[in-house]
């Protein structure tokens, strides 16, 4: 199948140099891989149930998101514990803390992700009660 994404071409060249560097046949392969990847980690992040403790990193442009951010947090105070925010230039760097629904935590997940300005959301789950 052919398909085609609309890519900054600052990041279609930094995927191109990492995939040239771990010696991949092409881009396709790479993309194969890549999406494989995301796959795993979405599946594990469905998969878990009940009560767990992660921790959610973000990235994101400040000035383009910042109010819409706070209110999503506040939304989900009910599983967020603790915060921790830096500064990398004009990115800004945030960690939350939580210990809830696995539930929860997924959509908090999935609300972070659904803003332009934020670049990525990673989550560790640190602790899954039902395991």
């Amino acid at each position: 199948m052919r398909t085609s994404f609309n890519i900054p071409d600052e990041v279609v060249a930094e995927f191109d140099r990492v995939w040239q560097d771990e010696g991949l046949e092409n881009r396709s392969r790479a993309v194969r891989e890549a999406m494989l990847e995301y796959i795993e980690a979405h599946s594990r992040l469905e998969d878990t149930s009940g009560e767990i403790v992660a921790l959610v990193g973000f990235d994101y442009r400040h000035h383009d998101v910042i109010q819409e951010l706070h209110a999503v947090q506040h939304d989900y105070q009910d599983v967020i514990l603790n915060t921790s925010h830096t500064h990398q230039g004009e990115w800004c760097l945030e960690s939350l803390f939580c210990r809830g629904s696995a539930e929860r935590v997924r959509d908090l997940t999935y609300r972070l992700r659904d803003f332009d300005g934020v670049r990525r959301v990673k989550v560790m789950v640190i602790r899954d009660e039902g395991a």
